[in-house]
């Protein structure tokens, strides 16, 4: 039998089981029937934050940023790109940091953009600063291998 893993909602947040060599068959969300991999980052808030972090079986990556950080705007498309990479197999999250404070309090995030990953619900490591996609694309690949 597969290996079934639980996949988070971009959408609705619910839930859904998908077998782990299904995950690059498009598959959709049982209750929203939407697609569970959009090949974009997923903007959360703290409300949804615990859940994406901590109930998805696969790697979560988040973007902590703000809108009046040059830096992170220019990483903006570079992070798009990435999750067209790294997806069905990697989770690509933003978390504005001026409207969930809580998070960059919680997090310690002392400096933006900040970029961490999570598996298994906690976090595995992180890099301060701007990246290109091909540099983060393989910070991750290297990162998540190691854990």
């Amino acid at each position: 039998m597969a290996e079934s893993l639980h996949i988070v909602c971009p959408h609705c947040d619910a839930v859904n089981r998908v077998a782990g060599e299904r995950l690059a068959d498009q598959p959709v969300c049982g209750k929203c029937a939407k697609a569970l991999f959009t090949a974009q980052p997923t903007d959360v808030s703290s409300a949804r934050f615990d859940k994406h972090v901590g109930r998805n079986d696969i790697p979560v990556l988040v973007d902590f940023w703000a809108a009046w950080c040059g830096p992170c705007r220019m990483m903006a498309p570079a992070y798009a790109q990435a999750a067209g990479r790294l997806e069905p197999h990697v989770r690509l999250l933003k978390v504005d940091t001026e409207a969930s404070q809580d998070l960059a309090a919680r997090y310690n995030i002392r400096s933006i953009p900040t970029i961490a990953l999570f598996q298994g619900g906690r976090e595995i490591a992180r890099q301060a600063g701007a990246m290109d996609a091909n540099r983060l694309i393989a910070w991750v690949q290297q990162t998540a291998r190691a854990a």
